[in-house]
This record gives C-alpha cells, structure tokens and sequence, in this order.
C-alpha cells in the first residue's frame, strides 16, 4: 500500500511528483509528516490526500481553494494538479497521498458507499482522538508495521466518508452517479463556505459554483445537508466567533466583525440562542480560566 514516507523538519521542503492513474510506476500512497515551523510540502500529479493537523495551523494552497487547517478537523482534498502544504508555527501534521489508482486499491473494501470504483470525497471531517492517535501510530511506525498502521487510519477516514451514503441519497438525480456527482459540486460549496465563512457570500455566485440557479442550488443543499446555505454560514460564523471568544483579545464588537456580523445585536441575539450563553459570558469564563491558571503558578 505505502511506496514511500517521509519526514520533514524544522524549516525543510519536499517536491513530491505522483503519477498519472494510467502510468504503473510508484502508484500507491505516499505518508509525508511534518513538523516544525515552515516546513513545506510541494505536490503535483493529480493528488488526492488526507490531511491530519496535530499542532499548529497547516495552509493548504490548491487551484481551486486556499485555507487553514487546525488541529482538531481531518481535510480530504480531490486530485490537484499541483499542492502547497506549508506548516505555520511549531505544526505537526501527517498527509496521505496518492493518485485515483491508489486510492481505489486503499480503500476496497472498507468504502460502504455503493460506488464500483471508491474515491475519495472533498470534506472537512471532525478528528477525534482515536484518529489522531492513528496518525501519530502511523508517523512513528517503523517499516515494517507501516502498512498495517496506514490501513488502521484508512478504515477511519472511511468511516467518515460512509457518513455521506445519507446525503448523496437525498440529492436529485435519477441515477446513483448523478446524485454522487450533485453531492461533490455542492460539498465544494461547503468547503468553500467553511473556510470562508467571514466573508459577504451571496447565493448567486454559490449556485454558479455549483453550476445551478439559485433556486435550484438552495433545493438541492436543503435536500443535501437538511439546512439551507445561509444556516449552515451562519451557524460556522457563530462557531468562529465562539473560537476568537476563546482564543482572541478582540474587543466582542470586533470579533462579531471579524466572524462576518455587521449587526452587534442580531450577533449577540444567534450566539445566545445558540449556544444557550451569551458572548460576554463565554469571554467572562475564559478570563476566569486565565486568572485561575496565573495565580496557581504564584504559589
């Protein structure tokens, strides 16, 4: 399964070049981790990867999007033609890669979506312990126990993945192919709403980048995801105002700013109801965490 692995340190880059699916040399997965600040990955060959965040921010520069990875999130990213993976800060990350050809052979098997040839889909998935711990298993494993600690990690992004046999039941389509296709335009739009959330978004430039009316686009993410573009961004600017709540010193008037709300009060009145608190008392126990944190180290 894995023809090659590599660790990058402290400041070092790597030039990776996968084949094309049809060409039979070196076609399997690549396991790549990085740690230390500015480390940097360079991919290009038609890539598909799994990208696992341990520490620090990973930025993923692709043709078709830029963003930040943190620790916490698992990235599926689709074939690209060419890849930047840049760790910023003290970042530990692992990546597999590889080409359509060896992702098929990685992941038959243990893919329950119904699809003959099993692929990767674009996501954003949420990386639990028992992933993250896969990963670390695998970045330490030696040559020998590689394979069987790469499949352990495989068999978890795939459960992740058979997640979406739900969602790409209820997209329109008369056939299964159709609805997978329909589900990946409209999972481009989520990622790209995910990593955008901050910005004016309006449904119209959405729907062409699903290839839809907007109309049409709003029906079929409803019937996808059960919430309509505008919930699903609201409830991401919601969930990164929380994160700056906790992790900024922005005054809660900027951060309401920062996450994409230019009305203070309809800010604070979703935060409330969506978190059951409001904005000033998740700011009041973070600083309360800090102050308790400071006078232990006194003593």
């Amino acid at each position: 399964m894995l023809f090659e692995h590599h660790h990058l340190n402290h400041g070092a880059s790597l030039d990776l070049t996968l084949p094309l699916p049809s060409h039979g040399e070196r076609n399997g997965l690549v396991a790549v981790l990085g740690g230390g600040r500015g480390c940097v990955l360079r991919v290009s060959g038609q890539a598909a990867a799994v990208w696992i965040p341990l520490r620090g921010r990973l930025q993923l520069d692709a043709a078709n999007a830029d963003s930040i990875a943190l620790p916490g999130e698992l990235r599926v990213t689709e074939p690209e033609l060419c890849v930047h993976a840049i760790g910023r800060g003290n970042a530990l990350w692992m990546a597999l890669l590889g080409n359509t050809s060896a992702w098929r052979r990685a992941l038959k098997g243990v893919v329950e979506i119904p699809t003959p040839e099993p692929v990767l889909l674009p996501a954003r998935h949420r990386a639990d312990h028992e992933i993250r711990l896969r990963a670390v298993a695998l970045a330490r494993a030696d040559d020998q126990h590689r394979t069987d600690k790469a499949e352990a990690l495989i068999e978890s992004v795939a459960e992740l993945q058979n997640e979406f046999a739900v969602a790409i039941a209820r997209c329109p389509g008369r056939t299964f192919a159709q609805r997978r296709q329909v589900f990946v335009r409209l999972q481009h739009v989520r990622n790209y709403l995910a990593a955008n959330c901050h910005l004016g978004i309006d449904n119209e430039a959405l729907a062409r980048m699903a290839s839809y009316s907007p109309w049409q686009f709003i029906r079929a993410f409803r019937a996808a995801y059960k919430e309509t573009p505008h919930a699903y961004l609201v409830r991401l600017r919601l969930e990164r105002a929380r994160r700056l709540l906790c992790t900024s010193p922005l005054a809660i008037a900027e951060i309401a700013l920062a996450s994409g709300f230019e009305n203070r009060c309809a800010f604070s009145r979703l935060f409330r109801e969506r978190f059951g608190v409001t904005a000033g008392a998740v700011r009041r126990g973070r600083t309360l965490v800090y102050d308790n944190a400071r006078a232990l180290t006194t003593f």
